[in-house]
């Protein structure tokens, strides 16, 4: 059973991180753009709508894989994946500052994600509707 809790500690590590990583720049290359904005949309669906009741901000990634490293016995006094992610880096910044900066990332990332989409879209249907 250990092993499994190892296994589902180690995938968090790596999808939790990849999904901040394509949150934040998956809007960049014209073939992921729709899947970032889904992304996003989730994203912001659990930090703001489930935060409704568990807190703004909350992550159910971040949910899930504390439970896990609590019963691997590992007890970080992270409050959110970020600042423990970080940390592991050998930083500690202040929590506000993390989730300033996460927020502001947020809003960089969907800005540009629905901008570039519209464009993708509005550029498709231009194509469409020319005569070939």
């Amino acid at each position: 059973m250990n092993w499994l809790l190892l296994l589902g500690d180690g995938a968090f590590w790596l999808f939790h991180t990849a999904l901040i990583f394509f949150n934040l720049l998956g809007w960049i290359p014209k073939r992921t753009r729709r899947f970032n904005l889904i992304a996003l949309a989730v994203t912001l669906f659990s930090w703001l709508i489930m935060g409704i009741w568990y807190g703004v901000g909350y992550c159910i990634c971040t949910d899930w894989h504390f439970q896990i490293r609590d019963q691997l016995g590992l007890h970080d006094n992270a409050d959110s994946y970020l600042q423990l992610l970080v940390r592991k880096l050998g930083i500690d910044p202040p929590l506000g500052l993390l989730n300033n900066v996460a927020g502001i990332c947020m809003v960089i990332a969907v800005s540009a994600s629905i901008k570039l989409n519209i464009r993708d879209f509005r550029a498709k249907s231009r194509m469409e509707l020319e005569p070939q």
